[in-house]
C-alpha cells in the first residue's frame, strides 16, 4: 500500500495547516452549550414527553420490562432509551435536567465517536474538523436537548462504523474492533429495533461489493457477531415474550418498523427528495462543504486512478451516507430525525474536506465566503425581525443572536479577502458557536412563555382535587402526564369533551382558545382560568404579523374562593 499517493491520506501544506490547539479550543467552546441551562425549558410535547415520563414510571412502579406512558403499554420501542434516562433518575433525581443531562452526554458521545472516524480515515485535523462541524451545527444542538432515542441510535451506529473502520485500518486488533462493533449493534437494536443491525449491514456489503472485497466477509467474525447481538437483544425479548407471548413484539417489528417503510399511515406524506433539504438544513452552516464533497468524490471515480484502502475507506463514509439516506427517502413514510445516523460519516467528510484546505484551495474558500455571507444575511434577517413591534422573534437573546451571526459572517468574509482562510473558517464557527451561546442562555428560557404544559399544570396542581380529571383538547400536551405525575386524558372529539366537562367530576382540560369557544355554549359552565400564547413557527404567520392564537386552561369548577 502506498499511501502518499493518495490527495484522502495526504496531510495539508504547512502553510494551511490549522493548529490542532485552536481547533481543540474552539471545539470545546462548540460543545458547552449542549450541558447549559438544561433544565431552564420544559418538556417538548413531541418525542420528549414519552421519553421523560416512562421511565419515571418504571422507577415509581419497580417494573423495568414493561414499558408504559399515562397508564398504557408502550412497546412500540425497545427500552435502552428508558433505562438510560432512568439511571440517570436514580443518580440526580427525576427532572428534566436529568433526562437531558442523559441526552447531551450521548450528543457528546457521538461527537467524540466523529473525531475518531475522521481521524481514522484522515488525519487528526479532520477529526477535529469534523466534530466541530458537528458540534456547531445549530439543529443539533436543538436535537441533543430533546431528542433521546434518535441521538442514541446515531451513536450506536456511529460506533459501529468507527469499530469497524478501525478493524480495517488496524487488523492486528480486528477482533477486538470487531467484537465492539456488534456490542454497538445490539445496543442499537435495543435502542430502535432492527434498523441498527440492518442499514450498516446494507452499506458494509455495498462497500465490500464495490471493491471486489466480497471475500472479506469470512473475516467478519458472523457467527461471533450474532452471539453477541443476541446476548444483548435477546433476554428481554424472551422475557416480553413469556408474559405477554408474542403480541407487543409482533405489533413492534411489523407496526413499527416495517409498516412505516411499506404503508402510509404515519404522519404526513413526504417526496423521494424530502431528506436532501432536510440533510442541508441540519448540518448548516456546514453543509455546503459536503455538497463540495460529495462533488469531488463523483470526480475521483469517473477519473481513472489507482486505489488504496485510505481512499476506500473514504469512500465508504459517502456510502454510508447515501444507504441511510436513499434507504429513507424510499420510505412511504418520512420523518426528519430519520436520516440523524447519517450526519457522523457526513460530518467527518466535512472534516476531510476542511483539513485539505490547502489542497482545493479555490473550492474550500469559495464555499466558505458563501457560507459567511448566508450567516450574515441570516443575521441581518433575525435583527430586523426581532426588531418589529409584532414578531414571534421579538424573544430575548434574538437580537444578540443576529448581531453575532451578521458580525461574525462579515469578519469571515474580510478574512477570505484577505486569503487568511483557517481564521475564516475558524470566524464561522465562533459566530455559529456564540449564537448558540445566546441560544440556550436566553431564547430558550424567554420561549417558555409560549409553552403552556408545565405552567397549566402548577395551576392544576394548586387547585385539584386528587380524583380530579385532567387532560387536553386536541392541543397535543402529552407533558402533563410527567408534571401532573399521573394520568391524563386526551380528546380529539367534541361530543365526548363536552360530556366531560359537563359531568359531576372536577374537570380541567388544556385547548385552544378557539376551539373553547367552538363548545363553551354547550357547556352548563366552564371558566377559562389561564390562558398562553402559542408560538407557530411558519413562515405565513411570522410575515402576517397576526396575534398569537392562545391556549386557555378551561375548568368546570369555579374554585377562586378556595383557601389552599
Amino acid at each position: 500500500m502506498n499511501c502518499a499517493n493518495s490527495s484522502l491520506s495526504r496531510p495539508p501544506t504547512t502553510a494551511h495547516r490549522p493548529l490542532p490547539t485552536a481547533l481543540l479550543i474552539i471545539l470545546l467552546l462548540a460543545v458547552a452549550p449542549f450541558f447549559l441551562n438544561l433544565g431552564a425549558s420544559s418538556l417538548w410535547d413531541s418525542n420528549e414527553a414519552f421519553y421523560t415520563e416512562t421511565p419515571r414510571v418504571m422507577i415509581e412502579s419497580g417494573d423495568f420490562l414493561n414499558p408504559s406512558f399515562n397508564g398504557n403499554p408502550r412497546f412500540n420501542k425497545p427500552p435502552l432509551s428508558y433505562w438510560i434516562v432512568a439511571a440517570f433518575y436514580k443518580i440526580f433525581g427525576v427532572s428534566e435536567s436529568s433526562e437531558r443531562l442523559a441526552i447531551a452526554l450521548g450528543a457528546i458521545a457521538l461527537i467524540a465517536a466523529v473525531f475518531v472516524i475522521a481521524k481514522t480515515v484522515y488525519t487528526v485535523e479532520a477529526g477535529l474538523f469534523a466534530a466541530i462541524a458537528l458540534a456547531a451545527s445549530p439543529r443539533f444542538l436543538m436535537f441533543s436537548r430533546r431528542i433521546i432515542i434518535d441521538v442514541y441510535i446515531a451513536l450506536f451506529m456511529a460506533l459501529v462504523l468507527m469499530f469497524f473502520l478501525m478493524a480495517e485500518k488496524y487488523p492486528h486488533r480486528r477482533r477486538t474492533y470487531l467484537a465492539l462493533m456488534y456490542a454497538s449493534v445490539g445496543l442499537g437494536v435495543m435502542t430502535k429495533g432492527p434498523i441498527a443491525a440492518a442499514l450498516p449491514a446494507l452499506a458494509f456489503l455495498v462497500y465490500l461489493a464495490a471493491f471486489k472485497k466480497l471475500s472479506r466477509l469470512r473475516e467478519m467474525m458472523l457467527p461471533l457477531g450474532a452471539l453477541i447481538v443476541a446476548l444483548i437483544v435477546l433476554p428481554w425479548y424472551v422475557a416480553v415474550y413469556e408474559q405477554h407471548g408474542w403480541g407487543y413484539i409482533e405489533s413492534f417489528i411489523f407496526k413499527d418498523n416495517f409498516s412505516r417503510f411499506t404503508e402510509p399511515v404515519w404522519g404526513p406524506r413526504r417526496g423521494v427528495f424530502f431528506y436532501l433539504p432536510v440533510m442541508l438544513g441540519d448540518l448548516f452552516p456546514w453543509s455546503l462543504f459536503l455538497i463540495i464533497a460529495a462533488w469531488l468524490a463523483f470526480r475521483r471515480i469517473s477519473m481513472p486512478s489507482s486505489q488504496d484502502e485510505s481512499r476506500e475507506r473514504g469512500a465508504l463514509l459517502g456510502i454510508w451516507v447515501a444507504v441511510i439516506v436513499v434507504f429513507f427517502s424510499l420510505s412511504r413514510n418520512k420523518e426528519d430525525l430519520y436520516i440523524l445516523p447519517a450526519y457522523s460519516a457526513a460530518s467527518a467528510i466535512i472534516g476531510g474536506l476542511l483539513a485539505r484546505f490547502g489542497e482545493r484551495r479555490l473550492l474550500v474558500r469559495t464555499a466558505t465566503a458563501i457560507i459567511a455571507a448566508l450567516i450574515a444575511i441570516l443575521g441581518a434577517i433575525v435583527i430586523y425581525l426581532s426588531s418589529q413591534p409584532v414578531s414571534p422573534f421579538r424573544l430575548s437573546g434574538a437580537t444578540a443572536i443576529g448581531w453575532a451571526a451578521a458580525a461574525g459572517g462579515s469578519i469571515a468574509i474580510a478574512l477570505i479577502v484577505s486569503r487568511k482562510d483557517f481564521a475564516a473558517v475558524a470566524t464561522t464557527a465562533l459566530a455559529v458557536i456564540v449564537a448558540n451561546y445566546f441560544f440556550v442562555l436566553a431564547v430558550l428560557p424567554d420561549f417558555e412563555r409560549f409553552k403552556p404544559a408545565r405552567q397549566f399544570c402548577e395551576i392544576i396542581k394548586n387547585r385539584a382535587d386528587s380524583d380530579a380529571m385532567a387532560g387536553y383538547f386536541r392541543l397535543a400536551s402529552p407533558s402533563m402526564a410527567f408534571y401532573l405525575r399521573r394520568p391524563v386524558f386526551e380528546y380529539y372529539d367534541e361530543e365526548e369533551l363536552i360530556r366531560t366537562l359537563s359531568s359531576e367530576r372536577e374537570v380541567y382540560c388544556l385547548m385552544t382558545q378557539e376551539d373553547y369557544t367552538r363548545v363553551k355554549d354547550a357547556l352548563p359552565e366552564s371558566y377559562v382560568l389561564a390562558t398562553c400564547p402559542l408560538f407557530q413557527v411558519k413562515l405565513k404567520s411570522i410575515f402576517e404579523r397576526k396575534e398569537f392564537p392562545q391556549a386557555v386552561l378551561v375548568s368546570n369548577r369555579d374554585r377562586s374562593s378556595d383557601e389552599r
